[in-house]
C-alpha cells in the first residue's frame, strides 16, 4: 500500500530539495522564476518547477493545449566563464531526457500530449527563449 501523506492527499510526484529560507514550490533562482513568468505571459500553465527525478532535475514542466514542454534554465552572471547555453552538453540532455521519461511515467494523465524540451537562457539580464532545442 502506498502512503499518500494522510487525510486521503496524494503521494507527492517529485523528491525536492528546497533551500531552508524558501518554500517548496518556488522556483529557486531568479532566472527560474522570470522563465515560469514567460511561459504563464505566453499561455502555458505550469505543472511543476524544481522537481527531481530519476536523479536530475526539471527546472520547468509547462503545458498549453496538446504541447508539454520540459524547460531547462541557464544563466550567467557574464562573459568570463562562456554561454549559458555551452552549459548544456550531451550528458545533460541525457539526463533531462531520461528525467523527463520519469515524470511522464508518474503522471499518465499527460500521455499522448506532444512533447518539447526547451532552453531559456539569460544572460546580462535578458531572457533568450530556444524552443525545440533538442
Amino acid at each position: 500500500m502506498r502512503f499518500t501523506g494522510g487525510r486521503g492527499a496524494p503521494a507527492p510526484t517529485c523528491r525536492r530539495r528546497p533551500r531552508p529560507s524558501q518554500p517548496k514550490h518556488k522556483s529557486r533562482h531568479p532566472s527560474e522564476r522570470r522563465a515560469a513568468w514567460w511561459y504563464r505571459l505566453h499561455g502555458y500553465r505550469i505543472l511543476d518547477t524544481n522537481c527531481w527525478v530519476a536523479g536530475a532535475e526539471l527546472d520547468i514542466v509547462a503545458r498549453r493545449g496538446r504541447v508539454l514542454v520540459f524547460c531547462e534554465v541557464k544563466s550567467k552572471s557574464g562573459t568570463r566563464f562562456g554561454d549559458p547555453l555551452e552549459m548544456v552538453d550531451a550528458v545533460k540532455v541525457h539526463r533531462l531526457q531520461r528525467a523527463a521519461d520519469g515524470w511522464l511515467a508518474r503522471h499518465p494523465e499527460a500521455r499522448g500530449l506532444e512533447v518539447r524540451f526547451d532552453l531559456v537562457a539569460e544572460r546580462a539580464g535578458r531572457l533568450e527563449h530556444i524552443a525545440n532545442a533538442f
